[in-house]
């Protein structure tokens, strides 16, 4: 079966579908968007590929990462970093398929790793159907990697993480053990949105028009991949 491999920077995209569109097209926005975060994405070095999984689907873990109102709440390391208040927490749906979040550095920012560098604010991107792509403010980062279906109410995980190639270990390491701990945060969330969601006790729900713009249009993306009710989807 053909393949279509195509680049950006360090990355190396695979797709099954010999038909498929250019990887240009999939992306976007996203290369400017992070260039102009102050990242030179071809001066970057791989550190290391994170692997996850925790017991709530897809969509739920998606959802999740596409806002920020349970930020300030569920993220104190987070939200003493990145100013997480709804008038400066900026989302965008930069294209159709790219979903975009940008938070700008509180101005009494705290965190354990210095975080007044080259990148002057986070930036949080989807790319339809399952690629996130995060950069925090600091020495130039950038995460990235899909969320993957492992059946009805499990998703894995895949992260890798590049860095500024002279970037020090122990300011990279002080960003992973925060960065973790915010994952941890997540997961413990989308479990109990799981949990939830599993007892049927709602049959549907109202999103915040502004909080949960992106989480809308994912949805809207969900629902047109999958197509009218009774008939065979995504």
């Amino acid at each position: 079966m053909p393949l279509v491999v195509d680049t950006w920077g360090p990355y190396v995209f695979v797709n099954a579908d010999g038909d498929a569109a250019p990887l240009a097209d999939a992306l976007g926005p996203v290369p400017q968007l992070v260039a102009n975060a102050g990242i030179d994405v071809d001066a970057l070095t791989f550190h290391h590929r994170a692997e996850s999984t925790v017991d709530a689907n897809w969509k739920i873990v998606c959802e999740n990462y596409l806002e920020c109102y349970h930020c300030a709440v569920a993220h104190p390391g987070f939200s003493a970093l990145v100013d997480v208040r709804p008038d400066r927490y900026e989302l965008d749906a930069a294209a159709p398929g790219v979903l975009v979040q940008h938070g700008a550095l509180r101005p009494d920012a705290a965190a354990p790793f210095e975080a007044h560098g080259e990148v002057e604010r986070g930036l949080f991107v989807f790319v339809w159907p399952n690629l996130v792509l995060n950069v925090v403010p600091g020495r130039p980062n950038v995460s990235l990697g899909p969320v993957l279906p492992d059946g009805p109410s499990r998703t894995s995980r895949l992260l890798d993480y590049f860095f500024a190639s002279d970037a020090e270990a122990e300011w990279i390491d002080e960003l992973l053990a925060w960065d973790d701990e915010v994952g941890a945060e997540d997961a413990a969330l989308v479990r109990r949105v799981q949990a939830g969601v599993a007892t049927a006790g709602l049959a549907g729900g109202t999103l915040l028009d502004a909080s949960e713009a992106l989480v809308a249009r994912f949805d809207e993306l969900v629902a047109s991949a999958l197509g009218p009710p009774g008939t065979d989807g995504v």
